[in-house]
């Protein structure tokens, strides 16, 4: 079985993949570990569009995965791929305070993550916000030929 989760940051695509990937006995992969460099010494490094090319491939060739993330410019091919496809569209309230709790939890030590500051947190509500508003509609379009296989929770 091969599953794409997709939606924006606080959507629940960890938590669902999660479940699923127990669920199933299916791994998950995060492609946030495709897209950035968690080897490189600076925070927030990205990889270049080959390497990431090659372990998306990698990953593809497998028989089974659950893969998540918020892309969907360079993942056309996962998306195809998929058997299913979940995308989460959830309201503003909802995504914001998840984005809120997970930075809290995560400063507490009671979750782990990156060293995030107040600016970073901000800049994810923002980012966020825009993602709802400007990219989901893009991402809508791409998964508009896959539309049999889309299965949609939150808003429409």
């Amino acid at each position: 079985m091969k599953i794409h989760i997709i939606g924006g940051s606080g959507s629940g695509k960890t938590y669902l993949a999660e479940r699923l990937s127990k669920e199933y006995a299916i791994p998950h992969y995060d492609l946030d570990d495709i897209q950035w460099d968690n080897r490189s010494g600076a925070y927030g490094t990205k990889r270049g569009p080959a390497e990431r090319q090659a372990l998306l491939s990698e990953l593809l060739q497998k028989d089974d995965w659950i893969i998540e993330g918020v892309y969907y410019a360079w993942c056309t091919q996962c998306f195809a791929d998929a058997d299913k496809i979940y995308l989460l569209n959830v309201p503003r309230y909802l995504y914001r305070y998840r984005i809120i709790r997970r930075f809290i939890r995560r400063k507490l030590g009671l979750e782990p993550g990156k060293k995030e500051t107040l600016r970073s947190l901000s800049a994810l509500l923002k980012w966020a916000d825009r993602y709802q508003k400007v990219n989901m509609a893009e991402v809508k379009g791409v998964l508009a030929p896959y539309e049999g296989k889309v299965v949609q929770y939150g808003a429409r």
